[in-house]
């Protein structure tokens, strides 16, 4: 089946088959290998991209279901070679140790901060429920959503950064 979609930016059109997992058409056919694979159940979240602006596990959706759609991996947050708040949190502040699960958590991060701009240790933890992590017991990956939530705020009125459509200078809501 033919598809084009807009993948961080750039928009492709490509035959595949019916069956084949959105994860697998990111890491095979366009070869962004930032998203993983992690347990093909969707039990992990390690596969989480955006899709038309929700974070959806690409484990669990198939490619032809995204003809048209716009998708934002996590190649896809940073801009012009800046990191994102998300991904420079995680930097920061150490929320990360293998690093297997955390460009999934990092989109379910953005997510979470698109969705509550000012969330609490809670409310992170909540939105983080569909993403595991093996190494850190997510206390740094709080405080790098946290820290991220921060730097977001402090960005000058209408500067907010957003993930940007890689190469389009479009902002992805």
């Amino acid at each position: 089946m033919e598809i084009t979609v807009t993948v961080n930016g750039k928009t492709s059109t490509h035959n595949v088959p019916p069956r084949m997992l959105l994860v697998h058409y990111l890491r095979e056919v366009l070869g962004l290998t930032g998203t993983h694979v992690g347990c093909d159940t969707s039990q992990c979240g390690a596969c989480v991209v955006l899709k038309d602006g929700i974070s959806v596990k690409s484990c669990t959706v198939l490619a032809v279901q995204c003809d048209g759609a716009n998708i934002v991996t996590v190649e896809g947050l940073a801009v012009n070679g800046n990191l994102h708040p998300v991904q420079e949190g995680f930097w920061e502040e150490h929320g990360l140790q293998c690093g297997f699960c955390t460009p999934g958590v990092m989109m379910a991060a953005y997510q979470i901060l698109q969705d509550n701009p000012n969330p609490s240790e809670e409310e992170i933890r909540a939105g983080l429920e569909g993403s595991l992590c093996r190494c850190t017991g997510y206390h740094n990956i709080v405080r790098a959503v946290k820290y991220a939530a921060e730097k977001m705020k402090a960005a000058p009125a209408g500067q907010t950064p957003t993930a940007v459509a890689a190469g389009s200078g479009e902002a992805v809501p």
